[in-house]
């Protein structure tokens, strides 16, 4: 077998509600920067999270990594965590920092890496709209 790399991906999705605002500015402000985002109701994304794993096939297996785990891995961590909350309440890392789709994005790549094989190379990108999304690292 050649030592080539190889990506793998797993989707997975959840649903969660979410205010972009920034306390230091006054409400004029964080609508003409947030617009509707700033709904003091908070408003909901059905979120499509993809996560890439890069490395060279085991050659006993042949797999980058087991997706069935990678899923179970992305459930437990993740999905749990975020699925059917108001992220600006209910999550933690987000009681001080801003839920963008750029910071839910590092949140979750800092929630999985840990439980990644050193030597692979971890990416995670999210959808929060069809149109918007983040990866990281970039």
């Amino acid at each position: 077998m050649e030592n080539k790399k190889v990506a793998v991906f797993r989707k997975e999705h959840f649903c969660a509600a979410h205010r972009l605002h920034n306390d230091a500015w006054d409400e004029q402000k964080n609508f003409a920067v947030f617009g509707k985002c700033n709904n003091p109701n908070y408003h909901g994304h059905n979120y499509e999270l993809i996560v890439k794993l890069i490395g060279i096939p085991d050659k006993d297996t042949g797999f980058v990594a087991d997706l069935k785990k990678l899923g179970e891995l992305i459930r437990e961590k993740v999905i749990r965590r975020f699925d059917h909350k108001n992220l600006n309440l209910d999550v933690e890392e987000f009681r001080e920092k801003n839920p963008t789709v750029e910071n839910i994005t590092i949140v979750i790549y800092n929630l999985l890496k840990d439980y990644i094989e050193p030597d692979r190379e971890l990416v995670v990108r999210l959808y929060e709209t069809e149109k918007n999304f983040a990866e990281y690292p970039a």
